[in-house]
């Protein structure tokens, strides 16, 4: 079976308990970078965080989305990137049309990173972390270190067309019990991944990646799952926002320019709500100000 274009992977090293994802996205971050004008920095900066919510995805078991959400006082004041629990990505960079810098640190001055997951049942868990000048990588490894206690460790990679990302995660003990060989192996393994080329997350074909980075570490690799750009809005969840706004406004409104617009800034879809399309909030407010 062939490996879809954009797809993400686990594997496992079949003598050390450390496992592994690999992460590649082509067309929907393509698609992605189609909808807004991005300068190359931000485009590559929405690059890594897409990449990073697919791996940080597969590592917990959940129904629902992940959401990567950065903000700051730099010249991106807000960037995030979803990736659902069945791998549907979207992404979006907010007030960044002036950013020219190069640099992490220029762009996320001052900021903070919020990792949070929705799940459908409707619970939510948040974890913040400051983002340092050193990339997005080593903040959420920062992460992991304080608020998941595991050893974690990522690459991430990304360009104008694509963006990939290798993750390893240091997992309990089950096939080494002894703590000295345990912290050898996981000091081996991301010694070893820390020679990845930038070139080679994003064009090498990644079971050769992963033979050239742990030609001596037997690993096991699982099938490859595909990842694709969806957004969630839709006509119903529009609708539904607006039942929240009081009949006063929505009149005013409709008075003004005849229908009511709504536009998703993530995939740039146009919602059209007429008189008619919003008989019922229009109608309940309506009734609710007689009594």
């Amino acid at each position: 079976m062939s490996t879809p274009v954009d797809f993400t992977r686990k594997f496992v090293f079949e003598q050390a308990d450390v496992r592994g994802e690999f992460a590649r996205l082509h067309e929907s971050f393509r698609q992605i970078l189609e909808i807004h004008q991005y300068a190359p920095a931000v485009g590559k900066l929405i690059g890594e965080f897409l990449a990073a919510s697919v791996l940080l995805s597969t590592t917990i078991k959940f129904e629902g989305r992940l959401i990567l959400q950065a903000e700051s006082s730099g010249e991106i004041p807000l960037i995030m990137a979803e990736c659902s629990s069945d791998l549907q990505v979207r992404a979006i960079a907010r007030g960044a049309e002036q950013a020219t810098s190069q640099e992490f640190g220029s762009l996320l001055r001052n900021g903070r990173l919020a990792i949070t997951i929705e799940s459908d049942a409707g619970q939510r868990y948040q974890g913040i972390v400051p983002l340092g000048g050193a990339g997005l990588a080593s903040c959420i490894e920062h992460y992991f270190e304080n608020s998941e206690q595991l050893p974690t460790r990522l690459w991430l990679a990304s360009d104008t067309q694509r963006a990939s990302g290798l993750l390893l995660q240091q997992l309990p003990a089950h096939l080494v019990s002894d703590a000295e060989a345990r912290a050898r192996h996981w000091e081996q393994l991301h010694t070893l991944a820390d020679t990845v080329t930038t070139g080679e997350l994003l064009e090498l074909e990644h079971e050769r990646l992963l033979t050239r980075l742990f030609l001596e570490d037997p690993l096991k690799l699982f099938p490859a799952a595909s990842a694709a750009f969806a957004c969630s809005c839709s006509r119903q969840r529009c609708h539904d926002a607006l039942t929240a706004i009081s009949a006063r406004e929505l009149e005013e409104i409709l008075t003004a320019q005849g229908h009511i617009s709504m536009d998703c800034e993530f995939c740039n879809q146009r919602y059209l709500f007429a008189r008619d399309d919003l008989r019922e909030p229009l109608d309940t407010d309506a009734a609710h100000a007689v009594h």
